[in-house]
């Protein structure tokens, strides 16, 4: 490394999404070509840093990757805090947070850029706090990382999840079925209610909601009085009865396992049909919606973040994550992200505006 050149190293972890390579092109042109930094591309997420496996970034690398889906540096699920005393190296008797610090420090890095969701961003401030200058980038599909108003891969998912339904529709109308599509969203409903709502969705549910099964049942037989015997159901994966939001995390969790559907959207169709004698089909989106050519907006947005990334670590802005707020993108502490989960709240304009167009929720 030259002297007194920064270095930075930058890693995407967890699940893949739309724009994790704008955002890797965006951090790596504005730190080498307008700071004079040298960028280090870590692989598989914090796996890789656990195993020191990185490599410096020249510019053909990032050149070109843009519109491309995935990950360039490749990712993981590595948690390298779930379990301090996980052993990675039986010789050397060390764990994994220490083996990050410690390639941390023999790469020379000046910073450490993690692009990823809620667990990535949690990890990034234990690493903060353990003596590391991080800056984060907030990146799902779900839209559900506090402190920001928006993350990308969101935008494109919502596209991707529109335009299935749309698709449905006619299938829907022509047969005059019910429709249930699943779309992602574990703890938060953001896609589902940007989606449904955006492809016409009639009954709408998500976690944040609980549902009763005559709500649904009723609002899809109002339908059907009404002369419209067909209806697009839009169900959140993290969805749940108002039942099962009665019981703790650990009941519920004994409960789903008991039950023969193999995800949400099939018990939901199940119930429908059981309710209602309508004829019921069920599409599960999953990967489809994160995968392919990021949107527009989110090579937009993605560029935007980096190139902060990049500002903020020349001005020594550590322990931070990238935001947008009120449509500026500004530096947040990631203590004020760790840890938490962005929902619906009761008041959101889109979900105020659905229900004035007469979408059931099943509340």
């Amino acid at each position: 490394m030259e002297r007194g050149r920064m270095s930075i190293g930058i890693l995407t972890s967890g699940g893949d999404c739309p724009g994790l390579n704008a955002a890797i092109r965006g951090v790596a042109k504005a730190a080498s070509g307008e700071y004079g930094m040298r960028v280090i591309g870590i692989a598989n997420g914090y796996r890789g840093l656990i195993e020191g496996e990185a490599r410096v970034l020249e510019a053909a690398d990032f050149s070109g990757i843009l519109t491309r889906g995935g990950t360039i540096l490749g990712s993981s699920r590595e948690k390298p805090f779930h379990d301090e005393g996980d052993q990675t190296d039986a010789e050397l008797g060390q764990s994994k947070p220490e083996l990050i610090i410690e390639n941390y420090r023999r790469l020379g890095l000046d910073c450490l850029v993690a692009i990823g969701g809620n667990g990535t961003q949690s990890t990034a401030h234990l690493l903060s706090l353990a003596g590391l200058n991080v800056v984060g980038l907030p990146k799902t599909i779900d839209n559900d990382i506090a402190g920001t108003d928006v993350t990308f891969g969101f935008h494109s998912a919502v596209d991707i999840a529109t335009e299935a339904i749309d698709r449905l529709h006619s299938t829907a109308h022509s047969h005059n079925r019910v429709m249930v599509i699943e779309l992602m969203g574990h703890k938060a409903g953001w896609l589902a209610l940007f989606a449904g709502v955006a492809g016409g969705g009639d009954v709408i549910l998500i976690p944040e909601l609980p549902y009763r099964r005559e709500s649904v049942a009723e609002t899809l037989r109002a339908r059907e009085r009404a002369g419209k015997p067909f209806s697009i159901v839009v169900v959140a994966e993290g969805a749940l009865s108002a039942e099962e939001a009665a019981l703790d995390k650990k009941e519920r969790r004994k409960r789903r396992a008991a039950m023969s559907w193999p995800s949400i959207g099939y018990r939901i169709g199940a119930e429908i049909a059981g309710d209602t004698g309508m004829e019921t089909r069920v599409t599960v989106l999953g990967y489809l919606q994160r995968g392919g050519t990021p949107s527009p907006y989110d090579r937009l947005l993605a560029t935007g973040f980096g190139a902060q990334a990049a500002r903020m670590i020349a001005a020594g802005e550590f322990g931070k994550m990238v935001a947008m707020r009120n449509g500026e993108i500004v530096p947040v502490p990631l203590s004020e992200v760790a840890d938490r989960t962005r929902k619906v709240p009761p008041g959101n304009p889109t979900l105020s505006t659905a229900r004035l167009v007469g979408v059931g929720f099943g509340d």
